[in-house]
């Protein structure tokens, strides 16, 4: 999966929360709303690369995820730790673990989640 840059990930957070809509979406999260020939290219990049899905309506198109979140936030997170803690989840929590970030009670409470309890 190709990696989404700042811009169409915050274009992505607007389409997932709209469920579709059209390339003058607003409540981008980056601040303000982009000009609309910024997130006109931003949309065709992430069309190209099999984000979203347009759908021509009279002269405009209309667009949708092709994606999930959940599914994105899956895949981006795998690739995070292939590429970061060479693939070993294990090396990711120690990582956090060590850097105090993540807590004994939170480590339990994986602990149980993993166990199933």
């Amino acid at each position: 999966m190709e990696k989404l840059t700042k811009q169409e990930e915050a274009a992505m957070q607007a389409i997932w929360k709209a469920g579709k809509g059209f390339v003058k979406i607003s409540g981008i999260p980056c601040g303000s709303d982009p000009p609309y020939t910024t997130l006109a290219s931003t949309i065709k990049n992430l069309e190209k690369k099999g984000f979203v899905e347009a759908k021509k309506i009279g002269n405009v198109y209309e667009y949708s995820p092709s994606i999930g979140e959940d599914e994105y936030a899956k895949k981006f997170m795998n690739s995070f730790v292939k590429d970061y803690f060479e693939n070993s989840y294990k090396d990711l929590v120690t990582f956090f673990a060590k850097d105090k970030k993540i807590s004994p009670d939170d480590l339990k409470e994986i602990i149980r989640m993993i166990e199933g309890k």
